[in-house]
Parts: structure tokens; C-alpha cells; sequence
């Protein structure tokens, strides 16, 4: 299952590029994320970094690892997570001109052998909640870049 949402951010593409990467300060960024712990800085670019996201879901903090797969400078990046056997894979893509830049997320549940299908089958019933919560982000980035 995939979900994405998107916004138009009135600012340069520099500057939402630089929030939507700012990993290492979500926790004061997105109003969904209670805390960031950086576990692996690479040496350069973004590809290999990875850090434990706790967020508040139903109530209760929820951690995960996460780490960056792919990435393109100005572009894009695209993190992995793997728990109770599901692979979750997240995109951040950046487009458009300055004064009207396109903030795109997008994630994807992947259930990992029988037992996590069963448990991905009620799973439709939360993509509007999933949706929203990648709504929130966008929209806490869009403030950011947006206030300055």
C-alpha cells in the first residue's frame, strides 16, 4: 500500500530542499516527531544515514530505525524502516521553480512474508490516517520554509 500527499510551498527550492534533509532537527520541525537520535552520519552526502524517529501513535511512543537509501541532491531522497515484519519505504521528493515549489511524501507498507499480509489486510482502513499524518509533515516543513 502506498500513500502520498503533497503541498506548494511559497519559497526557494534551496530552502525547502535544506528543511526536508534537516533530519537531525524533525523533532523541533515536524509536530508529529517527538524525538531524533542520529545513529549513523556518513561521511558524505545523505546515503547511509540513519536515525531512530520515535513519534506519538495511538497515544504511545512509537520508534523506528530509519536509513537513507537513495538520494538526489535537490531532488529527492528515499529512506527505508523495517518492523514486525514490514518494510516501510519513504520518498521526499522536492520539484518545481522558486516561489512555487512541489513538497511531495510518499509511503509505502511492505508486508514481509504471510503473517505480517495478514496483518497488512486492515491496514486500507488507516490510509487516511496515514495520509494525514504525511499531510502534517509537509505542512510543518511548508510553515518552516514559509515564516523563514
Amino acid at each position: 500500500m502506498t500513500v502520498e500527499a503533497q503541498v506548494t510551498i511559497n519559497g526557494s527550492k534551496a530552502a525547502v530542499w535544506a528543511a526536508t534533509i534537516d533530519i537531525a532537527r524533525f523533532a523541533d520541525l515536524l509536530s508529529g516527531v517527538e524525538r531524533i537520535e542520529i545513529v549513523e552520519q556518513p561521511a558524505t552526502g545523505l546515503v547511509g544515514l540513519r536515525w531512530k524517529e520515535t513519534r506519538i501513535l495511538f497515544g504511545k511512543p512509537a520508534a523506528v530505525e530509519k536509513w537513507i537509501t537513495e538520494a538526489q541532491e535537490n531532488a529527492f531522497y528515499t529512506t527505508r524502516a523495517e518492523q514486525d515484519g514490514f518494510v516501510f519505504v519513504t520518498t521526499n521528493r522536492v520539484s518545481g521553480s522558486d516561489g512555487s515549489v512541489v513538497l511531495t511524501g510518499s509511503h509505502g507498507t511492505r508486508p514481509q512474508g504471510f503473517a505480517a499480509k495478514l496483518k497488512a489486510l486492515p491496514m486500507v482502513f488507516f490510509k487516511g490516517m496515514i495520509k494525514k499524518a504525511i499531510l502534517q509533515d509537509l505542512n510543518d516543513i511548508k510553515a518552516a520554509v514559509e515564516r523563514g
